[in-house]
């Protein structure tokens, strides 16, 4: 299976650091549920046993630092494990797939943020995952300023290693994710994540309508 899914549905939600993605992510999945529907929630990198494996050697702040191509070839790897052993088998049984960050996490962070080209990473997306999309990515967009608030309660105790990068990459992150969508507006809604839960899930829920 390539591009969108046929059977179940998939929707992803990306965003940067502090756009409420996660709180997000179960609301909507609670809403789902709620209609009766199969729901799957996960989260990238991640998901898996051998995803989250992963994660811990990406994301943790001891973690060496890996340059950028090593860095997109840990996530594609991660990324192919959670698509064979969770994303395509849960769509395969008619569940909805709601994904805390996907590929387009890897295009904007290795990519916008870290100069990759957004070709190479769609190429180890193609060989590692079969170049599965999302039916709906849900990009949540919030002010840098509002964003660094929601980070300082979150964060308490620190940044991950990636999350702890300076703001001028956090600026390179935000613009690609910007830019994806504006080509993709297909596959893209757009969702504005100030606000409360509460009103930013309506703009979910509206989207998905």
């Amino acid at each position: 299976m390539t591009g969108s899914s046929t059977i179940g549905r998939f929707i992803a939600l990306e965003g940067g650091e502090g756009a409420g993605k996660s709180t997000q992510g179960r609301l909507l999945a609670e809403a789902l549920r709620a209609q009766g529907r199969d729901v799957v929630t996960t989260r990238e990198p991640g998901g898996t046993p051998g995803a989250e494996a992963i994660r811990a050697l990406l994301l943790a702040n001891d973690a060496p630092d890996w340059c950028p191509r090593a860095e997109a070839l840990l996530f594609a790897a991660a990324r192919a494990d959670h698509v064979a052993t969770l994303i395509r088998p849960a769509l395969e049984r008619g569940a909805w797939v709601i994904c805390d960050r996907y590929l387009d996490s890897s295009r904007a962070y290795q990519g916008g943020g870290g100069g990759l080209s957004d070709a190479d990473l769609l190429d180890l997306h193609r060989i590692g995952s079969g170049g599965l999309l999302p039916d709906l990515t849900l990009l949540l967009t919030l002010d840098p300023q509002q964003a660094q608030t929601r980070l300082g309660l979150r964060d308490a105790d620190g940044a991950d290693r990636i999350g702890g990068r300076d703001a001028a990459y956090h600026d390179r992150v935000a613009q690609a994710f910007l830019r994806f969508a504006a080509a993709e507006s297909g596959r893209f809604a757009v969702i504005d994540a100030g606000g409360t839960p509460a009103q930013v899930h309506a703009r979910i829920m509206s989207a998905l309508a």
